[in-house]
């Protein structure tokens, strides 16, 4: 249950290949090429659905019931796509995926026009966008989708020269990532959220690739393509999967724990506690292995662990991430963080199941359910002196 070590030259590369790739959730046949691709470099055996989630399998020795654990992370994205031709040239967008079009002015953004040689460039604008002509009014605008539209790069004027430039309503409008790495390791970029975690669970593949040792359980890599719109991992697991760990970013905030520097283990979400055996023993393996590492409670967030419980599969669910401050906006993690995501991962999956012999299968006795010994409750008083 030793953590291996992971090849950061690999981590960085794969990171910024996945962040200069476009994904929206809609639009992922790209950034999952590329994911399957690196799996194929690996020797990993995999195959996708009809709608292109990928499962990766690294066999284990195997456990009579043919239990197997799951890891869970997504290479969609938040986006917009186009709601209306405007007849001043330029397009009224709506968001895909849940965020704030604060975060979006600014942005650059890259058009993607149902003929895939069409491609153009733009930025989003609020509708008061010049000082020069607003004045003070540009500081009162309110902020909201309505209030915003894409200027295209292009001698635009009216909705017909958008129509004759092949631009569509329902095209997908893709936020540029514009990655930067910094000297001291910081990792600026949209879209963090998730393609770091894609990165962390492929540097923890090749590091257990190169280890070559036998795995105590078959363990899954499943990379969903719907997350962002909730539809995430609904399809593409089996009723063996007895353990899942979903890797999602970790809200580093106010009033948060997380850090962007440190693997961090969520205890609960906006759907529920997370499984109280599976979270702990987590947490055992960075005690054990000098991982540092946060507790969290999150709010107003969810991963791909509620879609897969959702949709009827019955395992233990966990959730572990790497930090990133102004999550679904001018987000930022650090390389360490994204490291220890992975080294944890190598640690988790060259360890048995969290109770081997009862979670190999998917029903047991109530004489054989590990409860009082390892989740004990004390009663409570049967009187309350004082309390009339």
């Amino acid at each position: 249950m030793k953590s291996l070590p992971i090849d950061e030259d690999y981590l960085r590369d794969v990171l910024l290949e996945l962040l200069r790739t476009p994904s929206p959730s809609g639009r992922t046949d790209a950034v999952m090429q590329i994911v399957g691709d690196r799996l194929a470099e690996l020797g990993v055996r995999m195959r996708l659905t009809r709608r292109g989630v990928l499962r990766a399998t690294l066999p284990g020795d195997g456990a009579p019931g043919g239990a197997s654990r799951a890891v869970v992370v997504h290479a969609d994205t938040i986006g917009c796509m186009v709601k209306r031709l405007k007849e001043n040239g330029r397009l009224e967008v709506v968001p895909v995926g849940t965020h704030s079009a604060r975060f979006a002015e600014g942005a650059h953004v890259t058009v993607f026009t149902d003929d895939l040689s069409n491609l153009h460039t733009g930025t989003v604008l609020p509708l008061m966008s010049s000082g020069h002509n607003f004045g003070d009014a540009v500081d009162t605008q309110g902020v909201g989708w309505h209030q915003v539209e894409v200027r295209l790069d292009e001698p635009v004027e009216s909705r017909q020269d958008l129509l004759d430039l092949g631009i569509s309503i329902g095209d997908f409008v893709a936020l540029d990532a514009a990655p930067q790495i910094t000297p001291n390791g910081y990792v600026k970029s949209r879209h963090l959220d998730d393609k770091a975690g894609v990165a962390a669970c492929l540097a923890a593949v090749k590091a257990l690739v190169d280890d070559g040792r036998s795995r105590p359980v078959t363990a899954h890599l499943l990379v969903t393509i719907g997350e962002e719109v909730g539809v995430g991992a609904t399809h593409g697991l089996d009723e063996y999967v007895a353990e899942l760990v979903a890797v999602d970013n970790a809200v580093v905030s106010e009033g948060q724990e997380s850090r962007e520097d440190t693997v961090n283990i969520g205890m609960l979400d906006s759907t529920g506690p997370f499984d109280y055996h599976l979270t702990r023993r987590l947490i055992g393996l960075c005690e054990s292995n000098d991982l540092p590492f946060r507790r969290d409670v999150y709010r107003f967030y969810r991963s791909d662990a509620a879609p897969a419980v959702e949709s009827g599969l019955e395992c233990r669910t966990a959730l572990i991430g790497f930090g990133v401050d102004s999550s679904h906006g001018h987000e930022r993690t650090h390389l360490d963080g994204v490291r220890r995501t992975a080294e944890l991962l190598t640690a988790y999956l060259t360890s048995p199941l969290t109770f081997s012999e009862w979670d190999d299968r998917p029903t047991g006795a109530l004489a054989d359910f590990p409860s009082h010994s390892v989740q004990p409750a004390e009663p409570e008083p049967a009187r309350y002196p004082g309390r009339h």
